[in-house]
């Protein structure tokens, strides 16, 4: 593990299990990104056999699978698997761990001078396209992700980035044909459900912001039927039960994501007005309160915003 994982405990018996398996040369396991803001779940490949021809290669995010294929097509006996309960929390992807170790510009570094020896390398476009699309500079990693998908073979997984990305930018773009074809793709390919969340929920936001409530309903309720615990697919339901007049089930789901992220400042504001819709001021107050208090720590400007908000209408704020 890295400096930044953490094992699950709840793991630890499988693991114990699949390791006394002969059989297998490979076991991907799923991590979960603590704090990321877009996909909260990635595989990966940490469980493997102590092998003499398994080693770790490429860049930045080392990894054993290029020598994992080579010692398949020898020795084709072995066989890989996935474990789909979360194995690893990594830390690495919160806000401040991202700013302090400059992650975006090592990453870039290391993937840039990657596809100097490999330009049409599917992995490496996936991954230095996605860093592009961080930093904003959309039309270089655009390019990239679009040169992946030109490779004749491609993994699922990385077929899976490599659509996954594209709809991003495109989404930036704003151009939401473009990045609901994506999108769609990505969704469609044989990796485990937790893995698309990020995909399912993203489609979801554009038929949301397109008005399309009951197909936005459908994608975000596909998020938290894979994962009960993603807070964000109950807070994104609540706002489409709001469009759609529910709020008593708006409501419901508010305080849902609220329950599985008590920091989710954007939930406790999302209850808030859902209350003061009812007409349940105290319990509108106290939820702004929240949000607001929330807000100073990870967004004081939309604190400061909301707070002028409320005192504008008449209320009472601190």
């Amino acid at each position: 593990l890295d400096a930044d994982e953490v094992l699950t405990p709840s793991i630890v018996p499988e693991l114990k299990q699949v390791i006394h398996n002969e059989q297998y040369l490979l076991i991907n396991l799923i991590r979960q990104e603590v704090g990321a803001a877009q996909s909260p779940y990635s595989q990966v490949s940490r469980l493997f056999r102590h092998h003499p021809e398994v080693h770790f290669s490429r860049p930045y995010h080392a990894i054993v699978d290029d020598s994992i294929v080579q010692l398949l097509e020898r020795e084709p006996q072995w066989r890989i698997a996935s474990l789909p309960k979360v194995a690893i929390l990594h830390y690495g992807y919160q806000p401040e761990a991202i700013a302090s170790r400059d992650k975006y510009n090592r990453g870039v570094q290391a993937m840039e001078a990657f596809l100097v020896e490999h330009p049409d390398d599917p992995y490496g476009c996936s991954k230095l396209g996605a860093f592009y699309i961080g930093l904003g500079q959309l039309g270089k990693g655009i390019e990239l992700l679009e040169r992946g998908l030109k490779a004749e073979q491609i993994d699922a997984p990385v077929l899976f980035e490599l659509h996954y990305h594209l709809g991003n930018a495109y989404t930036r773009l704003k151009n939401p044909p473009s990045a609901k074809e994506h999108y769609q793709a990505a969704i469609k390919q044989q990796i485990l459900p937790q893995l698309k969340i990020g995909a399912y929920n993203n489609l979801g936001n554009l038929h949301f912001s397109a008005g399309d409530l009951t197909q936005a309903r459908t994608n975000y309720e596909t998020t938290v039927k894979i994962d009960p615990s993603f807070a964000a697919g109950y807070n994104n339901l609540g706002m489409t039960f709001k469009g759609m007049g529910l709020l008593e089930e708006a409501i419901r789901l508010y305080q849902q994501a609220i329950k599985c992220q008590p920091d989710y400042a954007d939930a406790h504001q999302n209850l808030g007005v859902a209350f003061l819709k009812k007409g349940k001021v105290q319990q509108s107050l106290s939820a702004f309160g929240k949000a607001i208090a929330l807000h100073e720590a990870q967004n004081p400007t939309e604190a400061q915003r909301l707070r002028q908000g409320l005192q504008d209408m008449g209320f009472p704020v601190n």
